[in-house]
């Protein structure tokens, strides 16, 4: 036998041989590897028909394969629109045509058409709501408001205490909503001689502080400038968003931080009357729909616990 001859049951040679008995061996890949790899070459030619896939300058190829879907137009109607597909083209029509996307859309259909008592008769329409609002809340107050709405002492009112600076019907927190609010209180020019009386007078309204004879009457007189917006009590004005004195509710000065110090709340109120308060809410009418600022208020309201 040859030294290239082939022994029964070894694998074929090509036939060459070096050194007297290096071989070259002949082994052909598995029928079933070189079938999916033809597949394979297929598969990449369709894809690169159908989708986009080969960049060229500063493009690239489109494919034939599309994604329609609807947008509203600034005049509020909607129209169809076709663009070649896309993640992004793909997402939004799932969001309008999935099953699951129809079925939000009947619940805030009902939303739309239902007025807000009637969404508070009823348990499952609440529900959707509420969630849809707490989601929203998420993406747009919680920066300021706080995940649970407490807000900060100081700086964003406090949405859980139901104490609601510019009233809590329905009508006036999405009104807040669409157009934003502006919290500003000028700084007051009261006398030194003066503003220890009535930052005393102020704590003795909710019962922060004990005042009375002479330093009483000077600080009511001091109060006479306050009162022009929170009242002759103190007990605010929800049309100007003036804040109740009286509850013992501190949305700016942070007397409950002061504990029993009533030197601490002196200063608290006496800074807040030097400084004045400049706040702004703004408003979210251009960045959500009406009916989102409807779940919005919904899930606002219930916060505060009405």
């Amino acid at each position: 036998m040859s030294q290239t001859e082939n022994k029964q049951g070894q694998v074929e040679t090509t036939g060459h041989v070096w050194d007297g008995d290096l071989r070259e061996y002949n082994n052909p890949l598995p029928r079933w590897w070189l079938w999916a790899f033809y597949v394979t070459i297929v598969f990449s030619v369709v894809y690169w028909i159908l989708y986009p896939a080969w960049p060229y300058g500063d493009n690239y190829t489109k494919g034939i394969s599309s994604v329609e879907y609807t947008v509203e137009t600034e005049d509020g109607e909607t129209k169809t629109v076709s663009e070649p597909w896309n993640t992004r083209a793909l997402f939004t029509r799932d969001m309008q045509s999935s099953p699951s996307a129809l079925a939000q859309q009947e619940w805030v259909s009902r939303v739309e058409d239902m007025s807000f008592e009637a969404i508070e008769q009823d348990p499952d329409t609440l529900q959707f709501a509420l969630s849809v609002g707490h989601g929203t809340f998420g993406d747009y107050c919680a920066a300021c408001h706080g995940a649970g709405g407490q807000g900060k002492v100081g700086l964003f009112p406090n949405l859980a205490d139901n104490d609601w600076l510019w009233g809590n019907s329905y009508e006036t927190i999405v009104d807040k909503i669409a157009n934003g609010i502006q919290g500003n209180m000028p700084a007051q020019n009261v006398p030194e001689d003066q503003i220890d009386d009535l930052a005393n007078y102020v704590l003795s309204l909710s019962g922060e502080a004990e005042i009375s004879g002479e330093a009483a009457s000077r600080g009511k007189q001091a109060f006479a400038t306050c009162a022009g917006c929170h009242g002759a009590e103190g007990k605010g004005n929800e049309a100007m968003g003036a804040p109740n004195l009286a509850d013992a509710i501190w949305d700016v000065a942070d007397v409950p931080g002061c504990g029993g110090d009533t030197a601490c709340k002196v200063d608290e109120i006496k800074h807040v009357v030097n400084n004045g308060i400049q706040r702004e809410m703004p408003g979210f009418g251009d960045r959500l729909t009406e009916t989102q600022i409807r779940m919005l208020a919904i899930y606002v309201r219930q916060l505060g616990g009405n």
